[in-house]
C-alpha cells in the first residue's frame, strides 16, 4: 500500500465533493449508487478499500483499544462527546464484509449460522412472516448501534484509536426534579446511576427528559444504554425491553415521520423492511423504548408545522412507549406527566475513575497521581473540568505531553490545547507518503468570521452547509480543520431521502474561541471606533461567557475595554473579576476588590444563572486559598445537600462549594413551602450537619431558615466531636412558623427560643413528622402553642382514641397546650372531585374535650360538612362554661358561629353571598344555609347558581336545580345570578325560560332587586307583552339583564314600560352561528342595535351565509332567515369552511351582490370573506363601481383557504385584486372541479410561483383533464391551464382516469417542473404498466416517486426502472 488511509480519506472527500458538483444528467443510476456508497464511507472517515487492522507493537496494544487504518470517528472517550460527535454515520451496506464495522460481516447477510441462539433452521422456518420481519428489524438495530458504540474517540485529532463505550464510560452526576409539574420549581435530588432513569419510582413515566449542558455526556449515556440493550446486560433496566430505537434528531432535517426516520437512519439501504412494517412492529411489541437524542439541535423544533417528534412529546403518538429525550433545554410543548433528569458533570471520584479506566490503567498509581497533580496545579481549570468532554481532553493531553505546563488562565489552557491539535497534524505531515496540509495556526481570519456571525446574531445557529463552508474557507483550510478534528461533518436526512452534509465545530467552546479571535482582531486593528453595545447586543454573557473571557485573555488592551463595558448593569463584579483574571492571569490584581466583597455578605441565589453562581464559587475558592475571611455567606434557596464523601456543599444548580475554610457565618434559607405544594423538603442528616461544621474551620454561626429543610430531631452526644463542643458554634433553625430552635451541644437536643410559637402542619408527610416532634417538645416543656394550623391535612377526629387523624395516616395525640386550632380545607368550587369531609356531633364535642387549653377552633373551606346543629342535651356543662369560640367559614364569605345555649349556628356576616355549584353535596349544604338565613330574616346579597339552573317550577314556586333538588327559600335574596356556559367546552342543552317562568321567578323573590342570566344555553323570551306585566313589577323596577355570550359584549336589559329588551353596550360584536335559535336571538339583538343607532364593531357570520338578496337588500342565511338591519355594522366577517369536515356547496357572490352588500351597509369599513365555498368575482369593471364606494374606500379582502397562504384585497382604482402572501414557509394548494374554483386556484398559483413560495402539494381534486401537446401546461376540466411550476414538490391527481398517453404527458410535464419529487394518483384508473424506455431518464436520476392509490384500498409504487407497479403501504405519520 503506497499511501496511508488518511490520504485515501482526503482524496475520497475531494472526489465525493467534485461528484456532487457534476452534472447529474451525465451519471447513470449504477454509478449514482456507487457514489452514494462511497459518500457514506467518506463521512465516517473510512477508506473505500478493505479495512485491515494496523499492526501495533505488543507493548502498545491495549485490550480496551481498537486501532484501524483509516478510522475516523468523531466521538470522544467515555462518550463525553460534543454536541456534534456521535451519530454522523449513515447506514453501511450489509452485503460487503469489508465495509462492516470492525471488519465483521453484517448479521443480516448470512444464513442460519448468524441468527441468534434460538434460531435454528427448523424453528426459523416455523415463524410467520411478521415474526421473521421483526427479528430481522431487531438484528438490524443491534448491528447499527454496534457501529456507534464501538467507535468512541478520546481526542478528536487522534483518529487511529477507537474504544468501545463500555470500556471507557464513567458516570457523572444524575439528578431528578421532585416536582410533579414539568414547569414547576421543585427541588433536584440525586439519582444513583443512569440505570435509575428507568427504575427509580419517583420518575416513573412514559416521558422523560435528560437535560445537560454541552459536553456533559447526554449522547454518551444513550450509547451506553444501546450497548446494554445489544449485549443483554443483566443488571441493565433495558434487559427486558424488546425494541430500542435510538435516533439523533439533528440529522433529521425535514423528516416529519418517525417511521421514515427509523428506516432512513437505522436500517440498511437495501433492507426490505418498509415504513408501514416498522409501525406494525412497534405497535405489536410488548415493550419499546425510544431515545430521541439532541432535541436542541432538531431542525424541526421551531417549525410551525406539526411533526411526529412534537406529537410524541405531547403524548399524541406512542402513548404506551417509553420516551427519553436528551436536550440542553426543555421544549415548550410537553405532556404534563413528563419527568426531568439532568446531568451535573464530573466530580472528583468520576475523574479518578476515568483516568484509571481510560487513560493510565487500573494499576498505574503514579500515572494517576501525575494527572491529578497537574489538575491541582491548574486551579483555573477546576470549573472547566467539571465538563466531562473538557476533562477527557485534559486527561489525555496531560498524560501524553511531557511538557505539560501550568496555566494562569483558561485562555492559556485553550491556547495550549489548540496548539496540540496543530502540532499533531504537523507531525503527521512529516511522515512519508502522507498528504501535506497547509497549517493555518496563525492565519485563520476567514474562519474567525464564521462563528462570530453565527453567535452574534439574534438567533444562534452554529451549523453550516458543507458546500457553503467549503466555498467560503477554501479547500486547504477546510480540509486542514477537518483533519484536525476541530470540524465535524455529518449527514442530515430529509423526508424525501435526500442527504446533505452539515459542518459544525467539535464543541461550542471551539466556536467561542474563534469568535473571540475575531472580536480581538476587530477591536485591536480597526481604524474606526467600534461600539461595544452594538458588537455585544445579542451576546449574552450567561450563554457565551467564554467568548468574553477568551477575548480578555487574548489581548490585554481589548480586555480592558470589555471589562470597562461589563461595569454597566449588564455585568457583575464576580464575572468581571474572572475576566480580569483572564486578562492578567494574576490573582493579585483582584485581591483588593475581593477583600471588599468578602467583608460584607456574599450571596448565591437560586435565581442566579449558572455563570453568576460559578463565578462566585470561584472567587470564594480564591479567597480561601489567600486566607481572606468571608464575613457571611448566604445561600438563598439554592442549597441542595452536603456531600459528606467529598466534603463540599452541593447547590441545586449542580455546582459545588469545596473550600469554605474562611467562612465565619453561613446562612442557608429555603423556600416558603406553604406556597409550594409540590416541594418534598431537603433532609439534612446528622452526618451532613457534623461534616459541614468540620469543613468550615472558621465557622462561628450557621442558620437554617425555611420549612424546606428537615434537620435531624437530635444529634446523639456520642457523635459530637470534642472540638465542636469547644468551638461552641451557634446552630439555629427558624422554621417560618415563628419558632426558632437552637442546638444544645451538651446533649445534642434542640431548644425552642420562642414564646407561644405557632405551628402549621401541611400535607407533606415529612413536614408532618417534624411538626409532631415539635409539638411533643413544646408540650413536654409546657410551652403554649398560640395557633395550630392543619392545612388541608385533616381527615377526622378518632373519638375512641381521642386523637386527630391526618390524611397521611399520622395521628395527632398531643393537643393539651394548643390555644387556637385552625382547620382549613380545599376550595371546593375549583375541585370537582372533592366529596367533602363530614364532621359528626360526637367528633366535634370530643375534639373540644381533648384540647384542654383550647379557646377557639375555626373550620375554613367548603370541604367540611359540619353538623347542622348540636342538641343542647348533648353539650357538657364544662363546654358551656369554657365558652369556646367555634366558627365555620364556608368559602362563600359566610361565617357561622356555634351558639352554646341552643346548639344552633348563627350567621355573623351581614348580607352574605352564596354560590351553588353543580355538586349535589354542595347544593344540600347551601339549601340548609339558605333556609336558616330565610328563617332568621337575613338578606342574601347575591345568590349565584353556577351552571346548576334547570328551570323554574311555576306551580310550586321554586327553582329546580340540575340535580333535581328544589330551591324554595328565595324570599331574602337581593341579587340572583344565573351563570351558564362561558364559551369553552361543549355547549350544554338549551334551557328555554318562558315568560311565565320569568315573571313567576320575579314574583317569588320578594326582596329581589336584580336578576342576571349569563350563558349561551339560556334562551329568554324575545319580549314580554306589557299586558302580562303585573303593576307591582313595574313599581319595584327589578333590573333584569341577559348576556348570551361575553365575546359579543352585548348586555340586554328588560324595559318594564314596554316589555322590550334594551342594549346597554357601546359598539358590541355579534356572532351568528348555524343554529336557528341562536340566529333568531342574534337578529333580534341586531335589530335593537340598529334601531337605537348603536354601531356594531363586528358582525361575524359563522358558516351561515347563503347569499345577498339584492332586490330586498338583505343577507339570506342558510336557515332562510334574513339579516336586514346592516346599517350600523362596521366590519362584516363572512366565515366559511376552515379545512376540517365536509366542504359545503359552492356559494358564488356576483359583482351585483358584492356591490349591493357594500351599499346597504352604510357604516361599513371592512368586509372579509374566508372559506373555500365562497367565490367572489375575479374582477369588477371600474366603470361599474359607484363613486361613493370609491370615496369610502371600504377594505374588501378574500382568503379562500389559509393553507394556500394568499389574501386578496380589492383595489378600488381598477377593480382588480391585489395579493398578499401570509406564510413564511411552504404551502399547499387544492383545486376542485368548479370553474370559479379553478380560476381562483390558477390565480393563486401564479401569485405563489411569482413570489417563489415553495408549494408542498398541488392537489387536483376532480379537476384534472389533460396535458397540452407541448407538455408545458396542465389543462383543467374548465379549460383553464396551469403552466410549468418550479416551486411544486408534489402533484396529486384524484378521481380522474388517466390513459397511457396522458400518463406519459404527465411525466413529461413533471420533467419540466424541476422540484416535483412525488406524483400521486388517488382513486384513479392508470395504465397497468409503462414502457421503462419512455420514462425520462432525468426523472430516474431525480429520484421521482410515483404512487397509485386505487379505490380498492390497495397501494402501489411505480418501478421507474421496470415500468411496472409494485405493492406498497402508505407511510405512517404522513398527512
Amino acid at each position: 500500500m503506497d499511501r496511508t488511509s488518511d490520504d485515501d480519506e482526503d482524496d475520497q472527500r475531494n472526489r465525493g465533493r467534485r461528484s456532487r458538483r457534476a452534472d447529474d444528467n451525465k451519471a447513470d443510476t449504477n454509478w449514482s449508487r456507487v457514489r452514494a456508497q462511497l459518500s457514506r464511507f467518506k463521512i465516517h472517515g473510512f477508506s473505500h478499500r478493505r479495512r485491515t487492522e494496523t499492526t501495533q507493537p505488543p507493548e502498545q496494544t491495549d485490550s480496551n483499544t481498537r486501532t484501524f487504518q483509516g478510522a475516523g470517528s468523531h466521538q470522544t472517550a467515555a462518550g463525553y462527546t460534543s454536541d456534534n460527535d456521535v451519530g454522523q454515520q449513515d447506514s453501511i451496506t450489509s452485503g460487503d464484509p469489508a465495509t462492516t464495522p470492525l471488519g465483521q460481516a453484517n448479521p443480516d447477510c448470512r444464513g442460519a449460522e448468524r441468527r441468534s441462539r434460538y434460531d435454528s433452521d427448523e424453528l426459523y422456518s416455523r415463524l410467520t412472516e411478521e415474526e421473521k420481519r421483526k427479528r430481522s428489524f431487531i438484528r438490524a438495530l443491534r448491528a447499527r448501534y454496534k457501529i456507534d458504540y464501538d467507535r468512541v474517540q478520546p481526542i478528536p485529532y487522534i483518529k487511529d484509536r477507537l474504544y468501545c463505550v463500555d470500556k471507557v464510560y464513567v458516570e457523572g452526576g444524575y439528578e431528578f426534579m421532585t416536582s410533579g409539574d414539568i414547569r414547576g420549581a421543585g427541588s433536584w435530588r440525586r439519582l444513583e446511576s443512569y440505570k435509575a432513569v428507568f427504575s427509580d419510582p419517583h420518575i416513573r413515566s412514559n416521558r422523560r427528559i435528560l437535560e445537560g449542558e454541552p459536553g456533559y455526556g447526554k449522547t454518551t449515556c444513550t450509547l451506553q444504554l444501546a450497548y446494554d440493550w445489544c449485549n443483554h446486560i443483566e443488571e441493565s433496566p433495558l434487559r427486558d425491553v424488546e425494541i430500542l430505537i435510538l435516533l439523533r434528531l439533528r440529522q433529521l432535517r425535514g423528516v416529519r415521520s418517525i417511521y421514515r426516520a427509523i428506516q432512513v437512519y437505522l436500517l440498511n439501504s437495501d433492507t426490505r423492511i418498509k415504513e408501514a412494517d416498522i409501525g406494525a412492529i412497534i405497535n405489536e411489541s410488548k415493550s419499546v423504548v425510544v431515545i430521541l437524542d439532541g432535541y436542541d439541535e432538531f431542525p424541526g423544533r421551531n417549525s410551525k408545522r406539526e411533526n411526529d417528534v412534537r406529537r410524541i412529546l405531547k403524548l399524541d403518538l406512542f402513548q404506551n412507549v417509553q420516551i427519553i429525550l436528551t436536550t440542553r433545554y426543555s421544549p415548550d410543548y410537553l405532556a404534563p406527566t413528563t419527568k426531568r433528569i439532568r446531568l451535573t458533570g464530573f466530580d472528583e471520584l468520576a475523574r479518578v475513575e476515568y483516568i484509571r479506566k481510560a487513560v493510565v490503567g487500573v494499576d498505574d498509581a503514579e500515572g494517576l497521581r501525575s494527572i491529578r497533580q497537574r489538575l491541582k496545579a491548574n486551579p483555573v481549570l477546576e470549573d472547566l473540568c467539571q465538563v466531562p468532554l473538557v476533562f477527557v481532553m485534559f486527561a489525555h493531553i496531560a498524560n501524553e505531553n511531557e511538557d505539560f505546563q501550568n496555566f494562569r488562565s483558561v485562555t492559556d489552557f485553550f491556547r495550549y490545547m489548540i496548539a496540540c491539535f496543530h502540532e499533531h497534524l504537523r507531525n503527521k505531515t512529516y511522515e512519508p507518503n502522507v498528504k501535506r496540509y497547509v497549517i493555518h495556526e496563525d492565519d485563520h481570519a476567514a474562519l474567525d468570521q464564521l462563528p462570530f456571525s453565527a453567535i452574534s446574531g439574534e438567533h444562534q445557529q452554529i451549523t453550516w452547509d458543507g458546500e457553503e463552508m467549503y466555498d467560503q474557507l477554501g479547500e486547504d483550510m477546510y480540509d486542514t480543520y477537518l483533519a484536525m478534528g476541530i470540524f465535524v461533518e455529518e449527514d442530515v436526512f430529509s423526508d424525501k431521502s435526500a442527504k446533505d452534509i452539515e459542518v459544525r465545530f467539535y464543541h461550542k467552546l471551539f466556536c467561542e474561541w474563534y469568535a473571540a479571535q475575531h472580536i480581538v482582531n476587530l477591536l485591536s486593528k480597526s481604524e474606526q471606533s467600534v461600539s461595544l453595545d452594538k458588537l455585544f447586543r445579542h451576546m449574552d454573557p450567561r450563554d457565551l461567557q467564554y467568548v468574553y473571557r477568551f477575548a480578555c485573555g487574548l489581548n490585554r488592551d481589548v480586555g480592558s475595554s470589555i471589562i470597562q463595558y461589563l461595569k454597566d448593569p449588564r455585568g457583575t463584579f464576580q464575572f468581571r473579576s474572572l475576566c480580569i483574571l483572564e486578562q492578567s492571569g494574576d490573582v493579585e490584581d483582584i485581591l483588593g476588590d475581593l477583600r471588599s466583597l468578602c467583608s460584607g455578605t456574599v450571596t448565591i441565589k437560586v435565581g442566579d444563572n449558572r455563570l453568576l453562581q460559578r463565578s462566585t464559587v470561584q472567587l470564594l475558592e480564591i479567597a480561601a486559598t489567600r486566607g481572606i475571611l468571608v464575613s457571611s455567606l448566604h445561600l438563598d434557596q439554592c442549597f441542595s445537600k452536603f456531600d459528606v464523601t467529598n466534603a463540599c456543599i452541593v447547590l441545586k444548580s449542580g455546582l459545588r462549594l469545596t473550600n469554605l475554610k474562611t467562612v465565619k457565618v453561613l446562612r442557608v434559607t429555603g423556600r416558603f413551602r406553604e406556597t409550594v405544594s409540590d416541594s418534598k423538603g431537603i433532609e439534612v442528616s446528622r452526618e451532613e450537619l457534623l461534616g459541614l461544621f468540620r469543613t468550615c474551620e472558621t465557622l462561628k454561626e450557621i442558620r437554617f431558615e425555611g420549612r424546606e429543610f428537615l434537620l435531624p430531631h437530635s444529634v446523639p452526644a456520642e457523635m459530637i466531636p470534642p472540638t465542636l463542643k469547644t468551638r461552641n458554634i451557634m446552630v439555629s433553625y427558624e422554621d417560618r412558623r415563628g419558632t426558632i430552635h437552637q442546638l444544645n451541644w451538651d446533649d445534642g437536643q434542640w431548644q425552642t427560643t420562642t414564646n407561644e410559637p405557632s405551628l402549621r402542619i401541611p400535607q407533606e408527610e415529612l413536614d408532618q413528622q417534624w411538626a409532631l416532634e415539635e409539638l411533643a417538645r413544646l408540650t413536654t416543656d409546657g410551652i403554649l402553642v398560640s395557633s395550630l394550623h392543619l392545612e388541608q391535612c385533616f381527615s377526622k377526629f378518632d373519638v375512641t382514641n381521642a386523637c386527630i387523624v391526618l390524611k397521611s395516616g399520622l395521628r395527632l395525640t398531643i393537643l393539651k397546650t394548643v390555644k387556637v386550632l385552625r382547620v382549613t380545607g380545599r376550595i371546593r368550587e375549583t375541585v370537582g372531585d372533592c366529596k367533602g369531609i363530614e364532621v359528626t356531633r360526637l367528633e366535634l364535642l370530643g375534639l373540644f374535650q381533648k384540647c384542654e387549653t383550647l379557646k377557639e377552633i375555626r373550620f375554613e373551606g367548603r370541604e367540611f360538612l359540619l353538623p347542622h346543629s348540636v342538641p343542647a342535651e348533648m353539650i357538657p356543662p364544662t363546654l358551656k362554661t369554657r365558652n369556646i369560640m367555634v366558627s365555620y367559614e364556608d368559602g362563600r364569605g359566610m361565617i357561622h358561629q356555634l351558639n352554646w345555649d341552643d346548639g344552633q349556628w348563627q350567621t355573623t356576616t351581614n348580607e352574605p353571598a352564596f354560590r351553588i355549584s353543580q355538586e349535589e353535596l354542595d347544593q344540600q349544604w347551601a339549601l340548609e344555609e339558605l333556609a336558616r338565613l330565610s328563617t332568621d330574616g337575613i338578606h342574601v346579597s347575591c345568590l349565584h347558581l353556577d351552571r346548576c339552573f334547570s328551570k323554574f317550577d311555576v306551580t310550586n314556586a321554586c327553582i329546580v336545580l340540575t340535580s333535581g333538588l328544589r330551591l324554595t327559600n328565595l324570599k331574602t335574596v337581593k341579587v340572583l345570578h344565573v351563570g351558564g356556559f362561558t364559551g369553552t367546552g361543549t355547549i350544554p342543552s338549551r334551557i328555554e325560560v318562558t315568560r311565565e317562568e320569568l315573571l313567576g321567578l320575579l314574583q317569588t323573590c320578594e326582596t329581589l332587586e336584580e336578576i342576571r342570566f349569563v350563558g349561551r344555553e339560556y334562551h329568554l323570551p324575545l319580549s314580554v307583552p306589557a299586558e302580562l306585566i303585573p303593576p307591582t313589577m313595574k313599581t319595584t323596577n327589578i333590573k333584569v339583564s341577559y348576556e348570551r355570550d361575553r365575546e359579543h359584549g352585548v348586555i340586554h336589559q328588560l324595559n318594564w314600560d314596554d316589555g322590550q329588551w334594551q342594549t346597554t353596550t357601546s359598539e358590541p360584536a355579534l356572532r351568528i352561528p348555524q343554529e336557528v335559535m341562536d340566529q333568531q336571538w342574534a337578529l333580534e339583538e341586531l335589530a335593537r342595535l340598529s334601531t337605537d343607532g348603536i354601531p356594531v364593531s363586528c358582525l361575524h357570520l359563522d358558516q351561515c351565509f347563503s347569499k345577498f338578496d339584492a332586490t330586498n337588500a338583505c343577507i339570506v342565511l342558510t336557515s332562510a332567515l334574513r339579516v336586514t338591519n346592516l346599517k350600523t355594522v362596521k366590519v362584516l366577517h363572512v366565515g366559511g369552511f376552515t379545512g376540517t369536515g365536509t366542504i359545503p356547496s359552492d356559494i358564488e357572490v356576483t359583482r351585483e351582490e358584492l356591490l349591493g352588500l357594500l351599499q346597504t351597509c352604510e357604516t361599513l369599513e371592512e368586509i372579509r370573506f374566508e372559506g373555500l365555498e365562497y367565490f367572489l368575482p375575479l374582477s369588477i369593471q371600474a366603470e361599474r363601481m359607484p363613486p361613493t364606494l370609491k370615496t369610502r374606500n371600504i377594505k374588501v379582502s378574500y382568503e379562500r383557504y389559509r393553507e394556500h397562504g394568499v389574501v386578496h384585497q380589492l383595489n378600488w382604482d381598477d377593480g382588480q385584486w391585489q395579493h398578499q402572501i401570509t406564510v413564511d414557509g411552504s404551502v399547499r394548494v387544492d383545486i376542485f372541479q368548479g370553474k370559479l374554483d379553478q380560476q381562483w386556484g390558477k390565480k393563486e398559483l401564479a401569485v405563489l410561483s411569482t413570489a417563489g413560495v415553495s408549494i408542498n402539494r398541488l392537489y387536483l381534486h376532480r379537476s384534472f383533464s389533460n396535458i397540452t401537446d407541448n407538455t408545458q401546461s396542465i389543462i383543467l376540466t374548465s379549460g383553464c391551464t396551469i403552466p410549468v411550476l418550479h416551486t411544486v414538490r408534489e402533484l396529486r391527481i384524484s378521481y380522474t382516469d388517466v390513459d397511457l398517453e396522458v400518463f406519459l404527458r404527465i411525466l413529461a410535464y413533471t420533467k419540466e417542473c424541476t422540484k416535483i419529487t412525488w406524483i400521486i394518483f388517488e382513486y384513479c384508473n392508470v395504465p397497468d404498466e409503462v414502457d421503462a424506455k419512455l420514462i425520462p431518464h432525468l426523472l430516474k436520476q431525480r429520484g421521482l416517486k410515483v404512487y397509485w392509490f386505487p379505490k380498492t384500498g390497495e397501494e402501489y409504487i411505480l418501478d421507474l426502472g421496470a415500468g411496472n407497479w409494485k405493492k406498497w403501504r402508505r407511510q405512517y405519520g404522513r398527512d
